[in-house]
C-alpha cells in the first residue's frame, strides 16, 4: 500500500518517469498531428481531414513544419535521443511509403471517370449551380496533392484522363457533367500548384526542406515559416 501511495505520488507530482512519460507522449502527438496523413483509400479524400485539423495544434505548441523532425526543437531535446530516430522512421514511412496507398483513390477516380461519357453533346455541360463548386472543389484537391505531396501521382491521373478524352473524342464520345466537372477541378488543381510551386520557387528555407526535382511546399510549412513566426 506504501508502495502504490509513493508512485501515485510520482505521477501526480510529475516525478522523472511521468515527466520523461509526459515528453514522449507529447512528442508522439506533435509529429503524427504535424507529419503525417491519413492514407486510407477508402475513405478517400476526406480522410485528411482528422490528422490535419489538428495541425493548428501543433503549431500553437512549437511544432515547426517548415524543419525536419531531427531540426524541430520540441523533437531534438527528447531523451533518450533514440526516440529521435524512431519519430525519424514514422515521417520515412508516411512520406515515401504511406503516400502509395493513394494510388487505389486515383486509380478508382479514373475507373469512374471512364465512364462519364455521352455520344449526345447536348449533355456535354455542366449546370450553373455545379459549375460554382468547381472552383471550392478545385482548391480542395490542392490541398490534397500539396500537403499530402501527391503530385506525381496527381499528374499521371491527370494526364491519363486527358489522354483518354481524346482519344474518346475520336469516336465521337464527350464528356457528360459529372465528367467535365471532375476534368475542370483537376484542370483547376493543376493551375493553383503551378502557381502556388512559382511563388515559393526562389524560397530557401523549403527549398531545403522539400530537395530534388518534385518541388511541392506543404501549405503547413509555408505557415510555420511565414505566417505564424511574424506573430
Amino acid at each position: 500500500m506504501e508502495a502504490t501511495r509513493r508512485r501515485q505520488h510520482l505521477g501526480a507530482t510529475g516525478g522523472p518517469g511521468a515527466q520523461l512519460g509526459a515528453s514522449f507522449l507529447q512528442a508522439s502527438w506533435y509529429s503524427l498531428s504535424s507529419g503525417f496523413h491519413s492514407t486510407s483509400p477508402v475513405l478517400g479524400t476526406t480522410s485528411t481531414w482528422p490528422t490535419t485539423s489538428s495541425r493548428p495544434f501543433s503549431c500553437s505548441s512549437g511544432y515547426q513544419h517548415h524543419l525536419s523532425v531531427r531540426e524541430n526543437p520540441i523533437i531534438k531535446n527528447l531523451k533518450p535521443e533514440t526516440l529521435i530516430d524512431s519519430f525519424e522512421l514514422l515521417y520515412y514511412y508516411d512520406e515515401y511509403l504511406g503516400h502509395c496507398m493513394y494510388i487505389p483513390f486515383f486509380l478508382i477516380l479514373f475507373m469512374y471517370f471512364s465512364g462519364c461519357f455521352t455520344a449526345s453533346k447536348a449533355e456535354s455541360l455542366i449546370p450553373g449551380p455545379a459549375l460554382l463548386l468547381v472552383a471550392p472543389s478545385g482548391l480542395y484537391y490542392w490541398y490534397l496533392v500539396t500537403e499530402g505531396q501527391i503530385f506525381i501521382l496527381f499528374i499521371f491521373t491527370f494526364f491519363a484522363m486527358l489522354a483518354l478524352v481524346l482519344h474518346q473524342k475520336r469516336k465521337r464520345l464527350f464528356l457528360d457533367s459529372n465528367g467535365l466537372f471532375l476534368f475542370s477541378s483537376f484542370a483547376l488543381t493543376l493551375l493553383l500548384v503551378a502557381l502556388w510551386v512559382a511563388w515559393l520557387w526562389n524560397d530557401p528555407v523549403l527549398r531545403k526542406k522539400y530537395p530534388g526535382v518534385i518541388y511541392v511546399p506543404e501549405p503547413w510549412a509555408f505557415y510555420t515559416l511565414h505566417v505564424s513566426s511574424r506573430h
